[in-house]
């Protein structure tokens, strides 16, 4: 199970302005979904944050994405570990499956692979 990168997910009722803040840092649009915007460093892909207006289909806006190589295999590992599961693993129209795990301090981690 290899983890390709961790986005943190950044709740923003200002968009536009965030959007224009972290350029002032060197981010890119790289996704605008209308409730998620997805910045990334052109220079280094992995580098990435994503500001959230909402959640389209989980019942909270997560704490944080991680991408995983086989996000069956990491579901059945904390299912496992009696991990608490806050969203159940979906496959979700904008071509990923994902599902929502609180980490032992209440954190929402949003964990994904793309399809």
């Amino acid at each position: 199970m290899g983890v390709r990168r961790v986005v943190p997910n950044i709740r923003a009722s200002a968009v536009p302005e965030s959007r224009e803040f972290y350029g002032l840092l060197g981010f890119e649009e790289a996704m605008d979904l209308g409730w998620i915007v997805t910045l990334v460093s052109p220079s280094e892909r992995a580098a990435q944050l994503s500001l959230f207006t909402g959640e389209r289909t989980g019942p909270v806006v997560p704490d944080m994405s991680v991408e995983v190589d086989d996000v069956d295999a990491v579901h059945a590992a904390v299912r496992t570990a009696g991990a608490e599961i806050v969203y159940p693993l979906s496959d979700e129209e904008w071509g990923v499956r994902r599902f929502f795990v609180r980490d032992p301090d209440g954190r929402v981690v949003n964990v994904l692979s793309h399809r």
